[in-house]
């Protein structure tokens, strides 16, 4: 098969990749149907932008997606990655391997691991900027809890631990300085290039894991 593909691993059936977006999940209409009660209907997707393609749980499972084993909100797939949802594997094959620059290494190494919430805590706190051509001033706590519809104090606490994560040191200014650091970073960036005025997560993400290991049935 020439183009990117998603591999089954209980059947072995190949099923091609979509040129915007595959759904995946256990309902009738889905382009990647899985069969196992450890999956939602609609469990994650897999989005292609220009010559990359990113896979973002959609928050819709009990059981989440995982990336090579790591659980994940959205990370760029490479070739050879092992999805896993639910309790249910495929495999990734067909993507062309991009020689990784020092710069994207760099990054790599430099980025914690965040969870779900923290990601849309700094997608929410950096939209501003990313969405005008001039530097506007990130998101307040206030604005950032309207956005994900939480307390504001619940904010606060995430904004908290993020400054320990990125060793942003207390001072004035300090989520405009995460913020740029953040963007910086390559984590969050504009998807402009591809038509979008969306914001999205640059790079994969962790995910607490919960707090047993028993897969529950999906919704």
């Amino acid at each position: 098969m020439d183009s990117p593909y998603i591999r089954i691993e209980d059947t072995g059936e190949e099923i091609p990749l979509r040129d915007e977006v595959t759904t995946i999940g256990r309902g009738l209409r889905v382009d990647v149907r899985l069969d196992d009660p450890s999956v939602s209907r609609l469990h994650a997707e897999i989005v292609r932008r220009g010559p990359y393609f990113y896979l973002a749980d959609l928050g819709l499972s009990r059981n989440g997606t995982r990336v090579n084993g790591r659980p994940i909100a959205r990370r760029v797939l490479e070739d050879g990655d092992v999805l896993t949802f639910g309790s249910a594997r495929c495999r990734i094959e067909g993507i062309p391997s991009e020689e990784a620059t020092a710069e994207v290494e760099q990054r790599r190494s430099t980025a914690p691991e965040l969870t779900r919430r923290e990601l849309d805590v700094l997608i929410s706190l950096c939209r501003p900027a990313l969405s005008d051509d001039a530097f506007i001033t990130p998101a307040t706590a206030k604005e950032i809890a309207g956005d994900m519809t939480v307390t504001e104090a619940a904010v606060k606490q995430h904004l908290l631990r993020l400054y320990v994560k990125f060793r942003v040191p207390e001072g004035v200014n300090r989520r405009a300085r995460l913020a740029n650091l953040v963007i910086s970073l390559g984590l969050v960036r504009p998807l402009a290039d591809y038509g979008s005025g969306q914001v999205q997560h640059a790079h994969g993400v962790g995910q607490q894991p919960p707090l047993d290991s028993v897969q529950r049935p999906a919704e």
